[in-house]
């Protein structure tokens, strides 16, 4: 068994087997398996029209999760969406095939220690908010955008930074607003779908995005056909990026761009009305409604923020 652990570990570090997706489809696959016959053909794991793997959803990784006492939601898409499902369906088959014809393959031992990674998942330390009253409110939240982007590379396929965007801004608008700000998960975010934008406030349509393009120009530009205001809250490069689409899309001047460490920097200090003293229980008001949406909208709490 030490050495099954030991060959699991350097494929799971190899392979980047870390996120809700990969997980979702190892542990599936894993599961299915127990069922065929040895080798394993991943053609034959394929839906027909090859775009996905066969069995993947959040109903067959939660019965998985709930035989192990697992109740808490892995991913809302079973890996169904990660755009690296397909290479990650090969190569844990390529895996396991070695496994079987090495005499090592034992599915429940491995499906245990897959669990034991989920685990792992759902208790990964939260982001940290850092208030360091030697530097600036903007570099606090810079360092908070910047452990996003790092984790996000670090776990391809994953937009973690996204999330943390859109839920930031969202807690922000809260403190505002309370009550008043309607929140959805990250994963049906305005960009690719009919909603007119991430929040709307009376007239105002919020996005929020990372990268910003030409479909959310188009999008502001239906915005303000509809008689709203857009208002894009982004990097700094994306500030750029949008006034430059907008002049291309002939609606410059008309669209606001904020970049997003300014946006949420300057409220604290707004929220706290300059003072010191409040300064830090206003921070500590953000993160609290900010994990409280993350709660709500999302099912992995690693987007959680603690205060350092």
């Amino acid at each position: 068994m030490a050495e099954l652990k030991k060959l699991l570990a350097e494929y799971a570090a190899t392979n980047g087997i870390k996120g809700k997706g990969p997980l979702s489809v190892v542990l599936t696959l894993n599961r299915d398996a127990m069922k065929m016959t040895f080798p394993l053909d991943p053609d034959s794991l394929v839906t027909g029209k090859g775009g996905q793997v066969k069995g993947l959803g959040k109903a067959a990784v939660q019965k998985i999760l709930k035989d192990h006492g697992i109740d808490r939601v892995l991913s809302e898409e079973g890996g169904r969406t990660s755009r690296g499902s397909m290479q990650n369906m090969r190569s844990y088959v390529a895996f396991l095939n070695d496994l079987h014809a090495k005499k090592q393959l034992d599915l429940k031992a491995i499906e245990k220690w897959w669990i034991e990674r989920v685990k792992a998942f759902f208790s990964a330390k939260p982001f940290k908010f850092r208030v360091d009253h030697s530097k600036s409110m903007r570099s606090a939240v810079r360092d908070l955008i910047e452990q996003a982007f790092k984790r996000q590379k670090e776990l391809p396929g994953t937009m973690f930074a996204g999330a943390v965007f859109q839920h930031l801004v969202g807690a922000k608008l809260e403190l505002l607003l309370p009550g008043k700000i309607k929140h959805s998960g990250f994963s049906v975010a305005d960009a690719p779908s009919a909603r007119q934008g991430d929040f709307l406030v009376d007239d105002v349509c919020i996005h929020v995005t990372t990268a910003p393009g030409e479909a959310l120009v188009r999008k502001c530009k239906g915005n303000l056909e509809a008689g709203h205001r857009p208002l894009v809250v982004t990097t700094a490069e994306g500030v750029s990026g949008i006034e430059a689409l907008a002049r291309d899309a002939n609606i410059e001047g008309r669209i606001d761009a904020f970049e997003i460490e300014q946006f949420v920097a300057s409220n604290i200090y707004e929220l706290s009305r300059f003072a010191p003293a409040d300064r830090k229980i206003t921070v500590e008001s953000l993160v609290s409604r900010y994990n409280a949406i993350v709660d709500e909208c999302e099912t992995d709490p690693s987007l959680r923020i603690e205060v350092g």
